[in-house]
């Protein structure tokens, strides 16, 4: 296929470092190298940590790097309402419920569960909120009370009715690529929004790919897992699947992975230092400004 349509979605919850860098260039280099376009999305939904000048050095690192991008740039804080509409979608087919449990409520059961299941990111939630009647989940929400909506993952299922696979052109962490069988009860029950995030990561990212057209979704190998989530809800809600090409992380000297919470040197800090594009570039094992 050619043409691709790929996009680079970071939040301005900080200043980009190398790996983003690495991701920005990948995603840039599957659209031109197939004659596509290469988009730009500042996923900006926590609006607590979201700041205007990080959005505004994204843009600016972006430039140094030697990227352009299709504009109009679409901001997920922006477009609630398309979130709203497909989790209203999922409502309607009977696969979300309400859970009421707080984050300390689900960290005191998991600290008193022997043998927890495990996901991709930890315990799995242990359907405390689940078997709720209908009644009192309505008095509940009725008056007030605090809730996140979940994906029922076995109904999902059941309603989807047959197997299901996506497309992995680059390699997941253990190096799975080729068509791979969608298995979303790994993570057990996900969150699919709450009162202090509207949209869930998951919820968010399947709708805006869908809406701007992507075919091709380059992201780092951690990832990789989310993949299955991203698949059932295109399932649920009609949207048709992108190409996935999942690619490797850049890490520090430990092997850690960089992360803006890990206060990982930015680009803003590697060019104040006088470091150039092009040692950039050969810092990230690139001899040119495209992935190979």
């Amino acid at each position: 296929m050619s043409g691709h349509i790929t996009r680079f979605a970071p939040s301005p919850t900080g200043y980009l470092h190398l790996g983003h860098a690495y991701a920005a260039i990948y995603a840039a280099a599957g659209a031109v190298d197939t004659g596509g376009k290469f988009l730009v999305r500042i996923e900006d939904t926590d609006l607590a940590r979201c700041r205007a000048e990080f959005e505004f050095a994204i843009e600016e690192d972006l430039q140094w790097l030697g990227l352009t991008w299709e504009r109009p740039v679409r901001r997920q804080s922006g477009h609630f309402s398309d979130y709203n509409r497909a989790l209203e979608r999922l409502k309607a087919l009977g696969c979300v419920y309400p859970c009421f449990c707080s984050r300390k409520e689900i960290e005191a059961e998991f600290a008193a569960s022997v043998g927890a299941p495990q996901g991709p990111e930890g315990p799995l939630y242990p359907g405390t909120c689940k078997s709720l009647g209908v009644g009192f989940r309505h008095d509940r929400i009725a008056r007030g009370d605090a809730h996140a909506w979940r994906m029922d993952v076995a109904k999902a299922r059941a309603i989807v009715g047959h197997a299901f696979s996506f497309e992995e052109l680059g390699a997941g962490p253990d190096g799975e690529r080729g068509r791979i069988d969608v298995r979303p009860e790994i993570y057990g029950d996900f969150v699919l929004a709450r009162k202090d995030a509207l949209a869930s990561y998951h919820l968010a990212v399947t709708v805006d790919d869908a809406i701007q057209g992507v075919t091709m979704v380059t992201r780092g190998d951690d990832l990789f897992p989310s993949t299955h989530l991203h698949r059932l809800l295109q399932e649920l809600l009609g949207l048709a699947p992108p190409l996935y090409n999942h690619h490797r992380l850049v890490r520090d000297e430990f092997g850690k992975r960089l992360a803006k919470r890990d206060q990982s040197t930015s680009l803003r800090q590697l060019r104040a230092q006088g470091m150039s594009v092009v040692q950039v570039y050969e810092l990230l094992g690139l001899t040119s400004r495209s992935v190979r």
